[in-house]
């Protein structure tokens, strides 16, 4: 198991229970999946750009990921339906606690002028939704080899039905969230 599993399940859960009183041990909120994804404008222009991102994205996630196609056109940004023009990765089960423990412990700590996540970033039913400016952060990412910098968008998807406990939870894995 991983370490955040394992975390998880000796130190998380029984605090979470205890504090909101939960009486079934399967109301106590987990984790249930982590979304990666990438919009990548430029890839309208130059299908190079599709290419190095998806190839950055599958060494950061450990997975292939799914290619995003425009759904409608819009002629001020030259773009046309079925155009290619996003990324998005599905983790879950033990990839998802790996990855989180990267994010927490080695890709969060390399962001420059680090000020602590957003608390306001849930979106009412208990999931989390930052933004990382550049895939560089990343320790499996090679800085020198780097061709453009490209931000993405995570989504930490929970069983948890309020926002409070999904921030309680997540405090508990090692998110630094800043002080409001």
């Amino acid at each position: 198991m991983t370490r955040l599993r394992d975390l998880y399940n000796s130190k998380v859960e029984p605090q979470l229970q205890q504090e909101f009183e939960y009486k079934n041990p399967m109301a106590v909120p987990r984790m249930v999946k982590i979304v990666v994804s990438m919009g990548i404008g430029r890839a309208t222009q130059d299908k190079k750009y599709l290419e190095l991102a998806r190839k950055d994205l599958a060494m950061i996630t450990g997975q292939l990921p799914a290619v995003c196609k425009a759904k409608r056109s819009v002629s001020n940004f030259k773009l046309r339906t079925g155009n290619e023009i996003g990324l998005k990765v599905t983790i879950r089960s033990g990839r998802m606690y790996e990855f989180m423990d990267r994010l927490i412990n080695l890709a969060i700590p390399r962001v420059r002028d680090f000020r602590g996540l957003n608390p306001s970033s849930f979106d009412g039913r208990g999931n989390y939704s930052m933004g990382i400016d550049e895939q560089g952060v990343f320790p499996e990412i090679d800085p020198a080899k780097l061709e453009f910098q490209q931000g993405m968008n995570i989504t930490f998807v929970t069983t948890a039905q309020t926002d409070e406990e999904a921030k309680k939870m997540l405090s508990l894995f090692g998110m630094p969230f800043r002080e409001n």
